[in-house]
């Protein structure tokens, strides 16, 4: 019998311990902040980056004009030594990513690489002037402009291709 009493003490002291650490592990959840939702990402300047790129790359460097304030700039970056490469991101007003990139490195790996792999589709868009071919693919679609000079310019992200034409409608070079 005295057997039995140390098993239910030994039991009912677990069970304690265990509705402890449980009130002990609720009250510390509830003090520690969550964060709901997607994450604010901090607007970048990249106003002295683009006239550095635009003083120091052999093509004309775009940049968006007339874009709404709902067009968020996270990102930026020029890199002279590595075929001039230009990369602007955004995010777009509905929370899609959105990234201009420039380069005058081989165009089908620049496309390539800065696409995630997405397939020509062969269908040309013309915007503000310029034809711009469509890219699907399963990570980004796109928009690619091939200047007769050498550079290559790809309009790439998560956005719907009307949230990518409109970036591309709004690049200008100076």
């Amino acid at each position: 019998m005295a057997g039995t009493k140390s098993v239910q003490k030994t039991a009912r002291d677990m069970i304690l311990s265990l509705a402890l650490i449980m009130l002990v592990a609720g009250v510390a959840w509830l003090f520690i902040p969550h964060e709901d939702g997607e994450p604010d990402l901090k607007r970048v300047d990249y106003r002295v980056d683009l006239l550095t790129a635009r003083r120091a790359a052999s093509y004309p460097v775009a940049a968006p004009e007339g874009l709404s304030e709902a067009w968020k700039p996270t990102s930026v970056r020029y890199r002279g030594t590595e075929s001039e490469a230009w990369h602007l991101g955004f995010r777009a007003p509905d929370g899609e990513y959105v990234a201009v990139e420039q380069s005058t490195g081989e165009r089908s790996e620049f496309i390539e690489d800065r696409t995630q792999g997405a397939a020509k589709t062969g269908t040309t868009r013309q915007i503000d002037g310029r034809t711009w071919t469509r890219y699907e693919g399963d990570h980004y679609d796109a928009l690619v402009l091939e200047d007769a000079e050498g550079s290559t310019t790809v309009v790439t992200g998560t956005a719907s291709f009307g949230q990518l034409e409109k970036m591309a409608g709004a690049l200008r070079t100076e």
